[in-house]
């Protein structure tokens, strides 16, 4: 049996933000990644992406850089399925390079991410009209005083919605029992139309066992961001006892196809998410959405508003310019 061979190419790109995105880990202004190409001996061509975020939990660019730089002009299937567990990134846009993709277009609804901080009480009503109906909000990134202030006033909007909060692993124990008392506070009382769906990786990844206990302490849903980074990480907190939301970005979470087979196996309660990949990884892991994610939970890939939109030529014009 022959065996099939492609040639690879690769191409480098920038996309910068249209405003710098503010988390706990800082300002973030561009998105940098690395498009594959793969043309098979008929002639057809398929392209991936690779998108890392190295402060999550995956490889950083120049990482994956060097690794599709060693490879030779043509790879193998065998070859991609040796990629490392060091490489989530590399192996997700090789793999889903070689899957029969779909449209492109989620079966499913999508959160829409509010700017941090005050910002956020200005910009809800345009991701409103953009039929948005869930919004995610990032905290921990000015004071805690302040945002629970803000978080106050984003609880008496004049509409049904429902309320992310993603703290990405920035809050001490003390403030993550803070903001969890004021969820709980807000939804015993509050006569208002807004609600809080989940607080998101409220401690660093090492904090796992205070995250279980929180999760056990209040009514407030906590979902896993950070520590479930890969797929690898997604399996040890299950088998440690987590039965709460888990946030995946396929995008570095791992080969799709090992994704697929621990989700379909263990039915966990699954919310998938966008790493700000452009539309070619948009659309593999759009695909893992579809059929993966639970259903009654929007999916995280609400974030085209953070970029210019692209031109239909933008990958052709990366592969004319060296």
């Amino acid at each position: 049996m022959e065996i099939a061979t492609y040639q690879l190419e690769f191409r480098r790109y920038q996309r910068q933000f249209q405003s710098p995105l503010h988390t706990s880990y800082g300002i973030w202004k561009v998105r940098e990644g690395i498009i594959l190409r793969f043309t098979d001996v008929t002639g057809k061509v398929d392209y991936g992406e690779i998108a890392p975020i190295s402060w999550f939990g995956s490889e950083t660019i120049e990482q994956a850089w060097d690794f599709c730089c060693q490879l030779p002009p043509k790879v193998t299937q065998e070859m991609i399925d040796s990629i490392p567990d060091t490489l989530p990134a590399c192996q997700f846009g090789f793999e889903s390079a070689l899957e029969e993709v779909g449209d492109g277009k989620p079966s499913l609804t999508c959160s829409g991410l509010l700017p941090a901080g005050e910002a956020a009480l200005g910009a809800w009503e345009k991701l409103w009209e953009k039929g948005y109906r869930t919004f995610k909000w990032k905290i921990g990134v000015e004071a805690i005083a302040e945002e629970l202030k803000i978080f106050a006033k984003l609880m008496q909007l004049p509409v049904s919605a429902k309320l992310r909060l993603d703290a990405n692993g920035g809050l001490s124990y003390d403030q993550a029992q803070l903001w969890l008392q004021m969820c709980d506070r807000l939804a015993e009382n509050s006569a208002g139309t807004v609600e809080v769906e989940y607080l998101e990786q409220p401690l660093a990844v090492e904090e796992f066992a205070a995250m279980l206990e929180l999760s056990r302490c209040y009514r407030c849903a906590i979902a896993l961001d950070e520590s479930v980074a890969t797929l690898k990480q997604l399996q040890e907190c299950y088998y440690k006892g987590w039965r709460g939301i888990f946030i995946i970005k396929p995008a570095i979470a791992g080969f799709p196809s090992r994704l697929r087979q621990f989700c379909h196996q263990y039915q966990i309660d699954a919310v998938f998410s966008s790493v700000f990949e452009t539309e070619i990884g948009k659309s593999a892991a759009l695909k893992l959405a579809n059929e993966l994610s639970s259903p009654d939970r929007a999916i995280g890939f609400g974030v085209d508003h953070l970029f210019a939109q692209e031109d239909s030529q933008w990958l052709e014009r990366l592969w004319s310019t060296r």
